[in-house]
Parts: structure tokens; C-alpha cells; sequence
């Protein structure tokens, strides 16, 4: 609508507006795939989200062969994050020397030794429901389980949290990409040596706002 509309400075502004959307979200190919990764590392969406918006957004043929780039890509993702982590992450029993060392104190070594056999026979429980598959098939236990109930007030950071034993590998993962700023500074702008271009609709401005964009540095 507002292509057509009466109104040329908001017809230019629109059509700015249109092909920066364009240039990263016009075709799906050049969308990044980290930003449905962080759909899948919901609980309340998964796949089942996924799939059904891709479908509905892109056509069902297309969506589907989206659908199969992100899930290969979640894979692999997961892979990078399973080389990283899965190797010396899991609590070692202290040496013979720190033992001998603090034999004395037998409360706080119970305690540890308490832990270390708590966290073995998690491990050993984790695998034994994985199969052969280990830490592996971490990723294909979360997306088999059930969504969670959606909810407005529902905390997708505290949900990894709580599940972070469960999912070692995986809260790693969804720590990671959930802090992702949601808004970034376009490179041409972070690395420019020119100035600011003051445009008609900055100028506009009232002299409020511009004060709280001067303070804020943008």
C-alpha cells in the first residue's frame, strides 16, 4: 500500500525499506540458517514449528527442501560443538597425590566422591537410554520428546538451565545461539571511515530524540 501511495517521501522510503529486506530475506537461500537453529532450540517449536512455517512461507516444495538444509545444518553445528565439549567436560576423580594430600579432610572429599558417582551413573543412565549412540544421539533425544506447552511467560534460558544435565552438549549449543543480539550495525557502517549521512527523516527529528541518538551513539 504504502507503494502506491500519494505521499513520494513515504513511497522512497518504502522501497528502501523493501530492498534492504529484500537483500536478506528476499530469497531463502541468503536467510542465515542460525536463525531457524534458534527455532529448533525452542521447546515449545522443534521441527514440527519449523517445518510448518518454512511450508507455509516458501510453498510446500520449497519448505521442504529448506526444512533438510537446516536440519543437516543443526547436525553439523551440533558436531562442532560435540568435538568441542565432549572431551574433557565430564569431572575427573581427583590424583593419588591431591588425595593423600587432603586425606584429612573426609567431609568435603565424601562429598566430591558423592558427586563423581551421582554424575557416572547419570552418564551411564544417559547412554543406556540413547542406546550405542551415546552423546551423539543427544540432539535426535530432544527433537523425539515432546514440545512444551506454549506459554507467554515461558523462560527459554532458565527451561537449558534446568535440562543442561540432560542435554550437556546441546544447552551448550542453545546457550550460545539464544545470546545471539537480536540487532547488529551493518559492516558498511562498522567500518566505514566516512560520516554519518544525515537523510530527510533524520533531519526530522525532534530535538528529544536526537538528544537520546547522540547520547546513545547511533
Amino acid at each position: 500500500m504504502c507503494l502506491i501511495s500519494e505521499d513520494e517521501h513515504l513511497r522512497k522510503m518504502t522501497k528502501r525499506m523493501q530492498e534492504k529486506f529484500k537483500k536478506y530475506w528476499g530469497e531463502p537461500e541468503k536467510m542465515k540458517k542460525i536463525i531457524f537453529i534458534a527455532f529448533v532450540l525452542d521447546p515449545r517449536n522443534k521441527f514440527e514449528y519449523v517445518s510448518l512455517a518454512l511450508e507455509e512461507l516458501f510453498g510446500e516444495e520449497k519448505g521442504k527442501i529448506i526444512n533438510v538444509e537446516v536440519y543437516a545444518y543443526m547436525n553439523s553445528l551440533f558436531e562442532e560443538y560435540l568435538k568441542k565439549y565432549s572431551t574433557g567436560s565430564c569431572p575427573q576423580p581427583p590424583s593419588s597425590s591431591t588425595s593423600s594430600n587432603n586425606a584429612s579432610n573426609t567431609s568435603s572429599g565424601s562429598v566430591i566422591t558423592a558427586s563423581l558417582i551421582r554424575t557416572k551413573l547419570h552418564l551411564k543412565k544417559q547412554k543406556e537410554d540413547n542406546g550405542s549412540g551415546g552423546a551423539k544421539s543427544e540432539l535426535d533425544k530432544y527433537i523425539s520428546e515432546e514440545q512444551e506447552p506454549f506459554s507467554e511467560e515461558f523462560d527459554i534460558l532458565s527451561w537449558w538451565k534446568i535440562h543442561a544435565p540432560r542435554f550437556p552438549i546441546l544447552s551448550e549449543l542453545a546457550r550460545d545461539v539464544l545470546a545471539i543480539p537480536i540487532s547488529s550495525v551493518a559492516s558498511e557502517c562498522a567500518f566505514s571511515t566516512g560520516g554519518r549521512i544525515l537523510d530527510s527523516f533524520r533531519s526530522s527529528l525532534t530535538p528529544k530524540c536526537v538528544q537520546a541518538l547522540v547520547c546513545v551513539q547511533d
